[in-house]
């Protein structure tokens, strides 16, 4: 019985989450710190041909690119949050793909969402309710800040 009581409470918990985790999805359209790849490559030529950046052309989204991103969009009256998403890429003449990837990146949500959940019934399974919402909402906050690695998988990881 307490076993089912467990489980229940534990699929609450994911339910939760599962809609914290929506408004990540919404965004994957973005470049930040920790994204690699094509697109990353793309921004960062358009960006030194314009003179806003002065680093490697590595496909890396590290501080150089972000520090580049920052001074455009403020240059050019953008909100400047250092990420590139739809705004900011229509302004350098880019479209964003989705694909872009990122440093530890899990492409499944399914993935991310099982994975989120046992690290939050390893980290804890004898704590209440509140606390295991509490691990869980540690863990996506770190993955929306720019400290932090930007996947679920990332944060844990690391």
């Amino acid at each position: 019985m307490r076993a089912r009581a467990r489980l229940r409470r534990l699929g609450t918990v994911l339910v939760l989450l599962a809609a914290l985790l929506l408004p990540l999805a919404a965004d994957a359209a973005s470049l930040r710190r920790g994204s690699r790849g094509d697109e990353v490559v793309t921004l960062q030529k358009k960006l030194k041909q314009w003179g806003y950046y002065e680093g490697a052309v590595d496909g890396i989204f590290g501080p150089g690119t972000e520090k580049a991103v920052l001074y455009f969009q403020r240059k050019n009256g953008l909100a400047a949050d250092g990420v590139v998403g739809t705004k900011t890429a229509a302004a350098l003449g880019m479209t964003l793909s989705g694909g872009g990837q990122t440093a530890q990146a899990d492409n499944s949500s399914d993935r991310s969402v099982r994975l989120l959940a046992a690290c939050i019934y390893g980290e804890s399974r004898g704590e209440p309710y509140k606390g295991q919402v509490a691990v869980g909402a540690v863990i996506l906050n770190r993955v929306k800040s720019s400290k932090f690695p930007n996947s679920i998988a990332g944060v844990i990881y690391q």
